[in-house]
């Protein structure tokens, strides 16, 4: 993978971090709290194990890292009870690449603990980091019960190739050619099968697996508006400003992809390792994201500066990276303001699959 496009969120150390500024994780993590009751409570009745291996991809850093592990112990924690049976050990394996904040995800594990003490009582957990990309091996074999990952598969190994025709783009875009829907296309199935595959390997049978990543709704990718091609024309302002050069944006194109359902459907059943316990499109309103946040008179313009600094703390390096520091501020500003105009005319949703997955 090319290390200048390798998608690194901010750290914690930093203004802009992902830990301060991913409100949208954090509402679509929520609501994945009855699928992975469900999978966990199955894969729990099925296999009974003494210590239960659970490992979360793209675990990043911030709050939203230990949420899902603490549903899981939580469910198991609530069989056990009711059954009056003996509560399994956990072991946790946190993984991200290595660029990824692990300071502060180990800095934050004993608090965790002490929360799990004080809420159920002494409970065997025993966490531990991975670091690599789960786009190759990370585990040993037949060794995961249950796997968990949120707004990471969407990121790909590499931009496509072939697409230097996608001028004033920075992702597809209802203005892209399409032999740029079908290179991003072919990336995302050469990259999801793959990690369909090596996560079989990793996996015990009948074990779980859910996943939830961006995505769009409709299957021609060319009838949908996607959130970059705001990014895509805050940089071409620059471009119109003499702060960035035309070329830089040609040839600025992001490892990331949004599969509608019929995409994951096919890719799943033609791999061949897994069952589809659950599929469905999780839509979630842009606005109603942001009702905790302190907003002014003005809430488009607030909300704008919100969710540009939640783009920031995403892609910042690699726009660092490709265009250089000194156009950070300028761009992530007129990003705004062109996020505030967009929300004023038209309602916003974050659209995201969720997938619910049994090892064969």
């Amino acid at each position: 993978m090319d290390e200048a496009m390798v998608p690194r969120m901010n750290g914690i150390d930093q203004e802009f971090s992902y830990a301060n500024n991913s409100a949208f994780q954090k509402a679509v993590i929520s609501k994945l709290t009855q699928i992975i009751e469900e999978s966990v409570t199955d894969m729990f009745k099925e296999m009974r194990p003494s210590c239960i291996k659970v490992a979360d991809l793209g675990c990043s850093s911030g709050s939203n890292t230990f949420h899902t592990i603490s549903q899981v112990i939580h469910t198991i924690h609530g069989i056990c009870k009711r059954q009056q049976s003996e509560l399994p050990e956990f072991e946790v394996l946190l993984n991200d690449l290595p660029e990824n904040d692990f300071n502060s995800v180990f800095k934050s594990v004993p608090d965790f603990i002490e929360r799990l003490k004080k809420e159920k009582g002494e409970v065997g957990c025993y966490v531990g980091g991975v670091a690599g990309s789960f786009y190759e091996r990370l585990f040993p074999t037949r060794s995961l019960h249950f796997v968990h990952s949120s707004y990471a598969l969407h990121w790909l190994t590499k931009p496509p190739v072939g697409i230097e025709n996608n001028k004033g783009n920075i992702y597809m875009a209802r203005s892209s050619p399409p032999n740029v829907f079908k290179a991003y296309a072919d990336q995302f199935r050469k990259d999801f099968t793959n990690f369909l595959s090596l996560r079989s390997k990793e996996m015990i049978p009948q074990g779980r697996m859910v996943l939830a990543f961006m995505a769009r709704k409709n299957a021609d990718p060319s009838d949908d508006d996607y959130c970059w091609e705001l990014v895509a024309k805050s940089l071409v302002d620059l471009v119109e400003q003499g702060v960035v050069i035309e070329a830089d944006v040609d040839s600025f194109n992001l490892p990331y992809y949004t599969p509608c359902k019929e995409e994951v459907a096919e890719m799943v059943d033609k791999e061949g390792s897994f069952g589809v316990h659950d599929l469905e499109i999780l839509e979630v309103d842009a606005v109603p994201l942001f009702t905790d946040e302190k907003l002014g008179s003005n809430i488009y313009e607030e909300m704008g500066k919100i969710i540009a600094n939640n783009f920031r703390a995403v892609i910042e390096p690699m726009v660092c990276s490709h265009f250089g520091d000194a156009i950070i501020e300028r761009l992530f500003t007129r990003l705004a303001t062109n996020v505030a105009e967009a929300l004023s005319t038209e309602p916003r949703k974050v659209v995201n699959i969720v997938v619910s997955l049994t090892k064969l």
